[in-house]
């Protein structure tokens, strides 16, 4: 059996309390209201995470590494925008003779400057090598010098 409808809660006021009320809409999801920001991440922001995520790994990794000794030439600072040390190092035969180039980066400001005050000497260079680096934002060559010392002439 049915309960009695207090007269109170008859059909006329209900559909008054209805109508008095609209029921709400259904809300959007947060693709749906943020569109836009989501458009740009991914556009812009995806990329460079890539590329963070790209660089990073390989300035940490370290494909070889060794010594080169040789004669300090040039030394100088590169770049619009990200200011690299770039130098050359040349290797000798016999004396007086240069039998190639060794072009290298610098990534400590200190460490420049030590080797520009060795320039023109003999020195030999401690590197690594970091293949695979995405821009020349991080050095124009492969060869980071991470130390130096001098040799006897």
């Amino acid at each position: 059996m049915s309960d009695p409808i207090p007269p109170s809660e008859s059909s006329e006021g209900a559909s008054e309390s209805l109508s008095a009320t609209p029921a709400p809409k259904p809300r959007q999801s947060f693709l749906r209201r943020h569109w836009l920001a989501v458009g740009v991440l991914g556009v812009f922001g995806l990329p460079a995470l890539g590329i963070a995520l790209w660089a990073t790994i390989a300035l940490s990794w370290s494909y070889s590494s060794g010594k080169r000794a040789g004669y300090v030439q040039k030394m100088s600072r590169k770049g619009y925008v990200c200011k690299t040390w770039e130098g050359t190092l040349y290797t000798d035969i016999a004396r007086g003779f240069r039998s190639d180039s060794f072009s290298f980066t610098v990534r400590s400001d200190s460490l420049a400057h030590v080797i520009e005050t060795l320039s023109g000497k003999r020195v030999a260079v401690d590197y690594d090598q970091h293949i695979y680096v995405p821009t020349s934002c991080f050095g124009d060559t492969e060869y980071f010098v991470t130390g130096v010392s001098v040799l006897p002439e």
